[in-house]
């Protein structure tokens, strides 16, 4: 799929069955809602349980294994943040649902995105520093935030990158707030940042970027501003790639996917998954988006939940809606991972939970 069309609209594009009809504003892009498509999916409510009976935080991260069963998720400890916890916010779980290990405590204050790579490491990243009310209460979480982890499949630390506590400009290594990490089949590491400038009012000088390092974590180049053209961010909130190596950005406060090659140029944008948050490809090139945020007033005429489709063309085949048929606030999933045998799993910031779909069997 490839929707490049002009910036004055003059004309109706038919792309994949999707319709990109005439906007009001110049270089303004309207795609038809994409809420009607089918829900072959049973949702399964409280199958994972966390360790030593703890109550749920707030979760945007999770990822599957390179088993293609277990599930890894990073939750706030409780509420929705770290900040004074002793808990470990990084869990995995079997198949089952059976918590197997859990690590990373008194590392973390807002666990935001993680990824597994093709060893098994786990990365997580932690998107803010404590607040000036957690400082004072809890003045030791200085010197954390802003930084993503890299941890062995066991828990042990391997990597940082970033410098925690220290918030980053938008230039160089240095990070400011990081949503997500990707590593690439060749060990190149992406990092998406900040989780600020979403809003009609942003500050112009908020970092909006992806930062690319290597495989040892030095810093090689990065790419974007904030801002609506190609190549700007509104929040890269998350990441993913293909098989063909292109590089998928949920681009959220710009209501797009924006798709890059491993160099940062731009390939390609796509709305029709709506105003999304998580994003997730699968072995075989299918997509899996969590729409989170869409409501009358940021993404008018869209239903939240998850889009499922391909990553080659671009076609939405399945829709998973948000339970809440008047959410309010941050509801459906906002982290979305699928595992091998295709069963979907969304993490949750506002109802805090992490939520199994597993497909229902074709006759």
């Amino acid at each position: 799929m490839s929707v490049q069309l002009p910036f004055r609209w003059a004309t109706v594009a038919v792309v994949t069955g999707i319709v990109l009809t005439a906007g009001a504003l110049e270089g303004q892009l309207v795609v038809n809602p994409t809420n009607d498509h089918p829900n072959p999916y049973t949702t399964i409510n409280d199958f994972f349980e966390l360790p030593d009976g703890r109550t749920w935080g707030a979760t945007s991260a999770v990822y599957v294994d390179i088993d293609g069963t277990s599930i890894w998720v990073a939750e706030r400890c409780g509420q929705n943040s770290c900040a004074g916890s002793d808990v470990d916010p990084i869990i995995k779980y079997d198949q089952d649902g059976n918590v197997v290990t859990s690590f990373g405590a008194g590392i973390f204050i807002w666990p935001h995105g993680i990824h597994v790579d093709r060893s098994g490491n786990v990365w997580v990243t932690d998107a803010r520093a404590a607040t000036d009310a957690e400082l004072a209460e809890f003045p030791d979480e200085a010197g954390k935030g802003h930084a993503v982890y890299k941890f062995s499949p066991e828990g042990e630390l391997l990597m940082t990158l970033g410098r925690p506590g220290v918030p980053g400009d938008g230039t160089g290594p240095i990070l400011f707030g990081p949503n997500d990490v990707l590593v690439a089949p060749n060990g190149d590491i992406f990092v998406a940042e900040s989780h600020s400038g979403q809003g009609a009012v942003a500050d112009w000088d908020t970092p909006a970027r992806i930062v690319k390092y290597d495989r040892n974590g030095n810093f090689i180049m990065s790419w974007g501003s904030i801002g609506t053209a190609p190549g700007q961010f509104r929040v890269p909130h998350g990441l993913a790639m293909d098989s063909r190596g292109r590089l998928f950005v949920a681009d959220r406060g710009n209501v797009r996917i924006q798709i890059f090659d491993q160099e940062g140029n731009f390939i390609d944008q796509w709305k029709q998954f709506g105003r999304l948050s998580g994003i997730y490809i699968d072995d075989n090139d299918i997509l899996y988006t969590a729409d989170s945020e869409s409501s009358a007033t940021s993404n008018p005429g869209w239903v939240r939940g998850i889009r499922i489709g391909s990553a080659i063309t671009g076609h939405v085949m399945y829709f998973i809606p948000d339970p809440d048929p008047n959410p309010t606030g941050t509801t459906a999933a906002e982290g979305v991972t699928a595992d091998a045998e295709g069963n979907v799993y969304g993490a949750e910031v506002g109802p805090r939970q992490l939520v199994k779909y597993v497909m229902e069997d074709e006759e």
